[in-house]
């Protein structure tokens, strides 16, 4: 059974849509970030960059254990270790792989920047204005840029993949970032066909009591998720290796 370091934000609904999608059997152990999970010395075994998610598998390649951080190689490892999502033909595994590091590069960490200046700048002294202006231009042209390729495509790569799967959770909060979805027509057809697939729902939901986008958080919460530093982590490494 794979194990999941997991706290529900875009980048750990993209690992169980996954499992939801492959039947894959899996056991969530929740990483709350607001208190600092992320800097446990166990979990910064697997996860060393202190981000989640991340996984073991107790019967990886060769029938031995493995763990793997950062959700894009997450993916490419169920995709080849289920057989399911990941094309084995050379262009058409490209293709995939294109639009899943075009995610992993691009509107994640742009939308991730939107969702901060939204979300959470208030916490912050100062006028935002420009940042938050800055990251929803962004964000919005990324979107137009997932249009265009839908317009001959039903899904990114041509195919259902992973790719969808990377790109889906990060689209789920336009309404909060402000985007009329309907002005870009095939997105929101692609966006409507997902969010009706079972498993997306499924691995969607997981959760989802969790969730705060923002809210009710602490002076120390906030110095854990954004107040992190060279020093901050140096710190914690050397926790890591006198225990």
């Amino acid at each position: 059974m794979i194990e999941l370091y997991y706290a529900p934000t875009p980048n750990g609904w993209k690992i169980t849509i996954m499992l939801e999608e492959c039947s894959i059997p899996y056991k969530i152990i929740p990483v709350n970030l607001g208190k600092g999970d992320q800097f446990k010395p166990d979990f910064l075994r697997i996860s060393p960059n202190n981000r989640m998610p991340a996984i073991v598998d107790p019967d990886g390649p060769n029938e031995k254990k493995i763990s793997i951080f950062e959700s894009g190689a997450i993916l490419i490892y169920l995709g080849e270790k289920s057989g399911k999502f990941l094309p084995k033909e050379n262009f058409e595994k490209i293709k995939v792989l294109e639009w899943l590091f075009w995610q992993v590069g691009g509107l994640g960490p742009m939308a991730g920047q939107v969702s901060h200046f939204v979300n959470y700048a208030t916490n912050f002294p100062g006028d935002h204005s420009y940042s938050e202006n800055r990251y929803k231009n962004e964000y919005d042209r990324l979107l137009q840029v997932m249009d265009n390729v839908l317009e001959n495509n039903e899904f990114l790569a041509g195919n259902y993949s992973i790719a969808d799967m990377a790109s889906f959770p990060w689209v789920t909060a336009y309404k909060r970032y402000e985007v009329d979805l309907d002005k870009f027509k095939n997105l929101r057809r692609w966006f409507d066909t997902l969010k009706n697939r079972p498993a997306v729902r499924k691995g969607m939901d997981v959760g989802k009591e969790a969730r705060n986008f923002g809210q009710k958080q602490t002076s120390e919460s906030l110095k854990m998720m954004f107040g992190q530093t060279a020093d901050s982590i140096k710190k914690e490494a050397k926790k890591k290796l006198d225990k």
